[in-house]
């Protein structure tokens, strides 16, 4: 099985919030993707801390999430395949800052419900429930991709994603 691809209904998720201090974007100690897409597009970003094409992509991803959060109009969160002590030193060792979910271990529903195969997988799901982009490993061509799709949701000019010093490959596999 592989991931959900753009055009389809994105499943609902409910699963629990890393911190329960995250944002705003939550029902109690969950997120639920039905209640965040109600605010505008959401971005889901699946990852296992071990994974090193995840710890290539999340700095990238949270550089978006910086360039465009202060419009409000998209909510950003990962789906952590690990625990909470590993996921957090993950997301303290590279930098990130939009909330994190736990897809419970064994289980892994939200991973299930997605077809995921490999990470990282991304999508972005509009604010009816499509999936409008999915993209599964590391592309570059994807991320600017998901940068136009983010600055034109914000009503915001395309922040540069990729600096003269980044030494990123094109592609890589989840």
């Amino acid at each position: 099985m592989s991931a959900l691809e753009a055009g389809v209904k994105a499943p609902e998720i409910t699963i629990p919030f890393l911190d329960s201090q995250s944002d705003g974007h939550k029902n109690g100690n969950e997120f639920s993707l039905r209640q965040a897409a109600t605010r505008g597009p959401v971005v889901l970003a699946f990852f296992k801390v071990s994974c090193p094409i995840c710890q290539l992509a999340f700095p990238f991803l949270e550089r978006l999430h910086r360039a465009y959060k202060s419009s409000g109009k998209f909510t950003m969160v990962s789906v952590s395949q690990d625990n909470k002590k590993d996921t957090q030193a993950f997301y303290q060792r590279f930098g990130i800052r939009f909330p994190a979910l736990l897809d419970p271990e064994g289980k892994y529903p939200a991973s299930q419900a997605y077809g995921l195969t490999n990470v990282p997988s991304t999508f972005l799901i509009s604010s009816d429930g499509e999936i409008e982009f999915s993209s599964v490993g590391w592309s570059r061509r994807d991320m600017e991709e998901l940068n136009r799709k983010l600055a034109e949701a914000s009503g915001m000019a395309v922040a540069p994603l990729f600096q003269p010093s980044d030494k990123v490959p094109d592609h890589k596999p989840g």
